[in-house]
């Protein structure tokens, strides 16, 4: 059975693998903060509909508090141990909405449905509600593993033991780019996430978060940023990773992955 990624732009997906619904990250605003969306359509109604959601970590863009308000009511929450003690509102909005949040850390694994099982897996990444606080819950990456086996690395780095717990997989979201200029340490480039193409060497790849997002007028100073992230990982992927299938859907488009 394949498994079917929709993009709804940065690092949003509904995954879908075996009659199950994941959405990873959701942000579903027009602005956030000094960022505006300028690429894509808003994401419609039916894209905060999952079974479970992922969230991979703290920072406003990947745990949007009025996104996850959204979400109906029942819906399973993941997010990274210690999310609760770090951010207040969340357990306000868990409760109006009545989801059910669980905490996770690497390692641990979560039964979904008969049949599809989600793993926690460690991000390089800095986890931190910022600008408050000290570190108090860790940035993951997901597996979900149903017919396929799909990572979602969230916001990372390229760190040596990647492959090794991330383990075999068939399809890699990966990030390549972020909303602004520099990314600094934690994140990858183009070509940092083809390196991480090569070393997972899943079956087909999906480039995410890149090209959604962008400080205000600053798409405008330099496009070349905002907009080339997708194909130049599409390059640097052929050259180190001949052998995946990379996929690069518009935003709101559906890919079907063997």
């Amino acid at each position: 059975m394949p498994v079917e990624i929709t993009w709804w732009g940065h690092a949003t997906c509904t995954v879908e693998d075996s009659g199950v619904r994941l959405l990873t990250d959701p942000l579903f605003a027009r602005r956030l903060a000094h960022l505006r969306r300028r690429r894509g359509a808003l994401p419609p109604p039916e894209a905060a509909e999952a079974d479970v959601v992922l969230v991979s970590h703290l920072h406003a863009d990947h745990l949007h508090l009025p996104s996850l308000a959204r979400l109906a009511p029942g819906t399973r929450l993941l997010v990274p141990r210690g999310s609760r003690r770090a951010v207040p509102g969340l357990a306000r909005v868990a409760a109006a909405r009545r989801l059910a949040v669980t905490e996770v850390a690497a390692g641990d694994e979560v039964g979904v449905r008969a049949g599809v099982r989600v793993r926690a897996v460690s991000a390089r990444h800095d986890g931190r509600r910022l600008p408050f606080g000290p570190r108090l819950a860790p940035a993951l990456g997901y597996v979900v593993q149903g017919s396929a086996r799909t990572y979602f690395a969230g916001d990372t780095g390229l760190f040596a033991a990647m492959a090794e717990e991330v383990g075999p997989v068939d399809v890699a979201l990966l990030p390549v780019g972020g909303w602004g200029p520099y990314l600094g340490p934690g994140h990858l480039d183009p070509g940092g996430a083809a390196r991480a193409l090569a070393e997972l060497a899943p079956a087909a790849a999906v480039p995410v978060h890149y090209g959604t997002y962008w400080p205000i007028g600053l798409d405008a100073v330099r496009p070349h940023e905002f907009h080339s992230p997708g194909e130049e990982f599409v390059r640097r992927a052929r050259q180190l990773a001949p052998k995946v299938t990379v996929r690069v859907p518009g935003h709101g488009e559906r890919v079907r992955l063997p």
